[in-house]
């Protein structure tokens, strides 16, 4: 039985695991989906299997991207979290199943990241990046209570806009 890490009102929180590959190449497959991540889609579940054994950022970092479930019937949604980003920033980010867009799910997701990052990892900020076309991300970053400070190239967009918060003294 994998580990719950946390959960949320609707959502469980766990590391990636290989029985997650499936649901992984299908969210990667989505091209709405990774339209303004810069990620290339999996080729196969094979390279979502690929991926998950070399995800090695819990054991750098004890922290990462996990597995997001619906509490009430353990259906895998997507995956939220924290990660180290090329500039060494704690980086906050999400992605879900098409159909599960519209229902709160990255929000609630996100907040509950970030109060596991604030409260358990004692992480003192964390930003958030978004295409400047990928409006809904953007949204859910405002609502967390983030403050825009920039804009900046991300990954292949020339145009992101960069926010951040702070932990709560």
């Amino acid at each position: 039985m994998r580990t719950i890490l946390f959960d949320s009102e609707r959502l469980t929180f766990k590391e990636f695991h290989i029985e997650d590959a499936p649901d992984l190449y299908l969210l990667n497959s989505d091209p709405e989906v990774i339209k303004y991540t810069g990620d290339p889609p999996f080729h196969s579940i094979e390279d979502a299997e690929n991926f998950v054994r070399n995800y090695d950022h819990y054991q750098k970092h004890d922290f990462g991207r996990w597995s997001v479930f619906l509490k009430s019937t353990q259906e895998f949604i997507g995956w939220c979290g924290i990660k180290l980003n090329e500039h060494g920033d704690h980086d906050l980010g999400f992605r879900f199943h098409q159909k599960d867009w519209g229902q709160g799910y990255a929000t609630e997701a996100a907040k509950a990241s970030l109060n596991y990052a604030f409260n358990k990892l004692k992480i003192e900020t964390v930003i958030g990046r978004a295409a400047n076309e990928n409006l809904a991300s953007i949204r859910v970053l405002e609502k967390l209570g983030m403050a825009y400070y920039k804009e900046d190239t991300c990954g292949h967009f020339k145009g992101a806009k960069y926010y951040r918060i702070n932990r709560p003294i």
